[in-house]
């Protein structure tokens, strides 16, 4: 019930949308007198402002066409190189990658938006790396008929990647599936899997929430796992392929990431609206594009959410020594040879201080030497991945850490 009345509540809008966009356009045509004196500026730029911000969305594309290095502009090519049902693996590369370049494998979030809410990630680490990203499905596009996706699924997906992507790949994970993509490491480490990665990255992650909780954390903790599944959980209905799946919608997840920071988001619409009023259009356009990339959500599984919930943010397992993948408890204690960095943004509203960093006090096991922290001073969440300080602050830590290990991984190659 609750997912068909929002698809009447979308259907609706989307009208809505389509029609004050026309009318926007009407005021603002330069042979019709209205956008020249009046209330035609003003009415004109509210109506864009609300058919921008009503519009349904799609899938966005990555569109990283060209990378420059060394004052040099070199082209990008995409590839799908892995098709499985629930993600797809992407491979980005450009001419000036030497044919040593690092290989790294980025773990996007699975969290309500897509993979290319990362497109500022990887078009940096692409520089000088041949970069290979998942880019999961929205579930609500997936075929009953295909089966569960849970959380054994996902670390599953990501051993799997990293057999592809082979032995000295990187890894770096971002938020949600730093969780799984420590735990997948752990796997393979205690398998001695010669592909397990030769760093992981882990940025914002929540592996211990206890630490600095934030009311992410507190929602979690504050009811049982069953009024998740009562309340959140929802039936895809029958307009998509994958009716009657049950799942955590995307417009849930965005609805309540919006609610967080509801006036920060007021204000920042009241901006664009003023832009717009004065003809300030590429400022006006910088928000449409956060917001166009911010609002295109998609599903999750019911199941792979709710033991999330539970496991990660209930039960702590994985801090705990408790954390369990297909029956078998995992242990830490095997990473002996993946560096590991853990990166965390000082004003984080979502993974608090101390929650990425507690991956390296849970590896006994690892070497100081392969253990570093980065705290990145004045960056919230979104911040650590994407904008001018992940390039120009974090990315460089994440290079030299990279570069650092990628010798180890050599030279024990060659021994």
């Amino acid at each position: 019930m609750l997912y068909n009345t929002y698809e009447l509540q979308r259907t609706i809008l989307g009208g809505a949308a389509a029609w004050a966009s026309i009318a926007s356009e009407v005021l603002t045509n330069p042979s019709l007198p209205f956008g020249y004196f009046g209330f035609g500026p003003v009415m004109a730029s509210a109506l864009d402002v609300f058919a921008h911000a009503t519009a349904p969305r799609g899938k966005p594309a990555f569109d990283i066409e060209t990378v420059e290095l060394d004052g040099k502009s070199h082209r990008v090519t995409e590839s799908i190189v892995m098709h499985k049902p629930f993600a797809n693996l992407l491979r980005f590369a450009h001419d000036g990658l030497p044919e040593d370049a690092p290989r790294m494998l980025i773990v996007a979030p699975m969290s309500g938006h897509y993979a290319t809410l990362l497109r500022g990630t990887v078009a940096r680490m692409l520089e000088r790396h041949v970069v290979y990203i998942t880019d999961w499905a929205d579930a609500k596009m997936v075929p009953l008929e295909v089966g569960r996706f849970d959380l054994d699924d996902y670390i599953d997906y990501v051993i799997e990647f990293l057999e592809f992507t082979g032995p000295g790949t990187h890894a770096l994970a971002v938020c949600q599936p730093s969780v799984p993509t420590f735990a997948a490491t752990a796997v393979m480490a205690g398998q001695d899997n010669p592909c397990r990665p030769a760093s992981l990255t882990m940025m914002g992650g929540p592996i211990d929430t206890r630490e600095s909780p934030t009311t992410v954390n507190d929602v979690a903790m504050q009811r049982p796992i069953g009024w998740f599944e009562h309340t959140v959980v929802a039936t895809v209905p029958l307009t998509y392929p994958g009716a009657g799946r049950k799942v955590y919608p995307g417009f849930l997840q965005l609805a309540g990431f919006m609610s967080m920071n509801l006036g920060s988001h007021l204000m920042s619409h009241y901006a664009m609206f003023k832009h717009l009023v004065v003809g300030d259009e590429e400022s006006a356009d910088a928000t449409k594009a956060f917001y166009d990339e911010y609002r295109s959500v998609c599903d999750m599984t019911g199941e792979f959410y709710l033991q999330t919930v539970e496991a990660v943010f209930q039960r702590h397992a994985l801090p705990k020594g408790e954390f369990v993948h297909r029956g078998k408890v995992i242990d830490l204690g095997a990473i002996r040879d993946t560096a590991i960095l853990a990166i965390e943004g000082e004003r984080d509203d979502i993974s608090g201080l101390g929650q990425t960093k507690a991956a390296l006090k849970v590896t006994p096991s690892l070497p100081d030497a392969y253990k570093k922290y980065f705290m990145a001073p004045k960056v919230g969440h979104y911040g650590i991945f994407n904008g001018r300080k992940w390039r120009e602050v974090i990315a460089p830590v994440v290079d030299d850490w990279i570069a650092a290990h990628e010798r180890k991984t050599q030279l024990k190659a060659v021994a």
